[in-house]
């Protein structure tokens, strides 16, 4: 890990014209600077971004996208751009006004404490919350407590988050990792395989301060399924060495191609 804790944030930005200078604003008194990835947002957000990043340029940085990736890539050419920076952590939150920005210290500390770690919140809904979304959440737990032999990620799909960006790129760069909706989950999980411990800290969430959901309830499902299904077969391969570990034996890390 780099000697010296440097963070930064990054904002995966799709579409939320609307809430992407509230939740700038919500990130500038924490004095951490930021990158905004535009992921090939329609002409109204990409006006906003433009705006918000002309304003604020002394600790924002637009980096733009095109055609849409997805969040995953988003987020991950954020944390290529912070790196190739110097920044040793970046901390991932959502652009809709769903996290708490209040929050972003105590998240920032844990990682200084604990820099090896990712650094995850556990969502603390209020009564916006759609009750779908979140008995669905339950499904994706059990999974990957399936897949990692192990409790100890509480939850895997909230990505407000604090990543040490060289082992999350290594996995970026290594291994498959989904590029949408399954990017949160899947990441967590193959950095944990890894050997990156999770520490989680509870958060308040909110649903979404625009009324923009890019959740497609049969598409995304899917994917999600198809994700499960994939690190499923993952862990069958990794299983001696994860047993290995849930024994309190020391293994090399488990990574794969796979």
């Amino acid at each position: 890990m780099p000697p010296v804790f440097k963070p930064c944030i990054v904002v995966p930005v799709y579409d939320h014209a609307d809430a992407i200078a509230t939740a700038v604003a919500g990130l500038k008194p924490h004095g951490v600077p930021a990158y905004l990835v535009d992921d090939g947002s329609h002409a109204a957000c990409a006006q906003a971004l433009d705006a918000v990043a002309a304003a604020e340029a002394d600790w924002v940085t637009l980096i733009r996208l095109s055609p849409n990736q997805g969040k995953g890539a988003a987020v991950m050419a954020g944390f290529e751009a912070a790196s190739a920076a110097g920044y040793s952590h970046a901390l991932q939150i959502d652009a809709d006004g769903q996290h708490d920005p209040e929050a972003i210290p105590a998240l920032l500390d844990l990682a200084r404490s604990h820099p090896q770690a990712l650094i995850t919140g556990i969502p603390i809904y209020d009564a916006s919350v759609p009750r779908s979304r979140l008995y669905g959440r339950y499904v994706t737990h059990v999974w990957v407590w399936i897949n990692t032999l192990s409790l100890r990620i509480r939850d895997s799909m909230l990505g407000f988050r604090v990543y040490p960006l060289a082992p999350a790129l290594q996995v970026w760069r290594s291994q498959h990792v989904g590029r949408r909706m399954d990017f949160d989950t899947e990441i967590m999980v193959r950095m944990f395989w890894d050997g990156v411990d999770v520490i989680s800290l509870p958060t308040r969430v909110t649903y979404p301060l625009d009324g923009v959901s890019h959740f497609d309830l049969w598409r995304d499902n899917l994917r999600i399924s198809q994700m499960h299904a994939r690190l499923f077969v993952g862990m069958l391969w990794r299983l001696p060495r994860l047993l290995l570990r849930r024994l309190g034996f020391a293994a090399r890390p488990l990574e794969s191609s796979r």
